[in-house]
């Protein structure tokens, strides 16, 4: 079941130890999971297990495009590889290797692109990725998700092990806020409504998952009712409840923390131009680079907050 939102707690386990924890629990479970990294082992605390599956996790140095060629291989071999670096790197740096070794050649990988957006903070501008899941949405037949909690977190990658094919799963590696009990079930090709409303629909992922749920905690103050929608899967995407929502509350507001060209804002205003047409707007990273700073400062200034929530509602003048 979903967690009471009004909390908004922090779930006590970091995002980059589910990971952790959860590669070592599936390579224990299968032989054929094999794990590598780019020299981020410690970032993303799989140097905690290394001792437990050394046979099954590969430092391959930070050598990303390499990294995604070593992976080929082992997948061509029948091993199933989950590759982990920083979003920017796992997309941007081996965006030709992703898309020729791994996918032309129709190939088994588990991509996690972690320190997501603004949550790179101190790294900066050239390690904060804003433009990662367009660039994996477009390569044919890819699996694109950007995970919201701990529990999604472990539950997908436990899916994805099991199916075959590119999967790209964003993540950001320290604490996020509690969404759901442990009993879950995340679907591909599906979204979560957290929150029902029949004014607006705020449709969601990642870090603004929480804070569409705080802004639709001031929006009901206002008299505006808002539905509350994960949309951790961005490809394949949920068009049954985009159409459902839109055509009930006849607005519709994204917030992602990426660029709103090819991310999450995009996907859903191509379901709307297509199936309902909408009032639509998109909040997200505009035109511009990453920069060094704190997580609260950057979604700041890259307008990724309740307050910007809030005004691009009013932006749509429902009431």
């Amino acid at each position: 079941m979903i967690q009471t939102p009004q909390s908004y707690e922090f779930d006590k386990i970091e995002m980059r130890q589910v990971y952790a924890n959860t590669i070592l629990e599936l390579a224990k479970n299968n032989s054929n999971v094999i794990a590598l990294e780019a020299d981020l082992m410690s970032a993303i605390s799989t140097n905690k297990i290394n001792g437990q599956i050394p046979k099954q996790l590969i430092n391959c140095g930070i050598m990303e495009a390499n990294m995604v060629g070593v992976a080929a291989g082992l997948a061509l071999t029948g091993k199933i590889p989950f590759l982990h670096t920083f979003a920017q790197f796992a997309t941007r740096r081996a965006f030709d290797q992703l898309f020729v070794s791994g996918a032309y050649a129709k190939l088994n990988l588990k991509i996690l692109g972690s320190d997501s957006g603004v949550t790179a903070e101190h790294n900066g501008g050239t390690h904060m990725a804003f433009e990662d899941l367009g660039l994996v949405r477009l390569i044919p037949n890819s699996h694109v998700f950007e995970v919201s909690d701990g529990t999604m977190l472990g539950y997908m990658l436990r899916k994805v092990e099991k199916e075959y094919g590119i999967h790209y799963i964003r993540t950001i590696r320290k604490n996020a806020v509690k969404l759901y009990d442990e009993n879950e079930v995340f679907e591909t090709g599906k979204g979560k409504v957290l929150r029902e409303g029949g004014d607006v629909s705020l449709i969601a992922s990642g870090i603004m998952v929480a804070e569409s749920l705080k802004a639709a905690d001031l929006l009901h103050k206002m008299g505006i009712d808002a539905t509350v929608i994960d949309m951790y899967s961005i490809k394949p995407i949920d068009i049954d409840l985009i159409v459902k929502y839109a055509s009930k509350t006849k607005a519709v507001v994204t917030a992602e923390n990426h660029n709103i060209i090819g991310g999450l804002g995009s996907a859903v205003a191509e379901v709307l131009s297509e199936h309902c047409p909408t009032r639509m707007r998109r909040v997200g990273v505009k035109e511009q680079f990453g920069q060094v700073g704190k997580a609260d400062y950057l979604k700041e200034f890259y307008n990724l907050t309740v307050k910007d929530i809030i005004d691009a509602v009013k932006e749509l003048k429902i009431k």
